[in-house]
């Protein structure tokens, strides 16, 4: 058997690793702060999509305090700058991208 290393923490490597689980929208979480800010900032979840997809890394990835990698995303759409908190959260079955948090520029 190979042993696998695990790809070193850079914002590279972070966003290959986003870009991977969202294929799936279903292993995307929303907080309920996140839902908040939406609602209050009137930022629709296809603006957070896109972000996810399409944004840059504004804020470096680093390490939570729980294990996860954790980035601030950019992405202009809509007329609108919208950044993206986001943690790739991985459980026993699956990688999530979980959406802390959402704000408007």
């Amino acid at each position: 058997m190979r042993n696998v290393r695990p790809l070193p923490l850079n914002d590279v490597n972070f966003m290959k690793k986003l870009r991977a689980v969202i294929q799936d929208t279903a292993r995307i979480q929303l907080t309920s702060h996140a839902r908040e800010r939406m609602k209050t900032r009137r930022i629709s979840f296809r603006q957070v999509l896109e972000t996810l997809r399409q944004g840059r890394v504004c804020e470096a990835a680093h390490v939570t305090v729980h294990g996860d990698w954790k980035a601030t995303l950019l992405h202009q759409y809509a007329g609108d700058a919208v950044r993206v908190v986001v943690a790739l959260r991985r459980t026993n079955d699956d990688d999530f991208a979980v959406v802390i948090t959402v704000i408007d520029e």
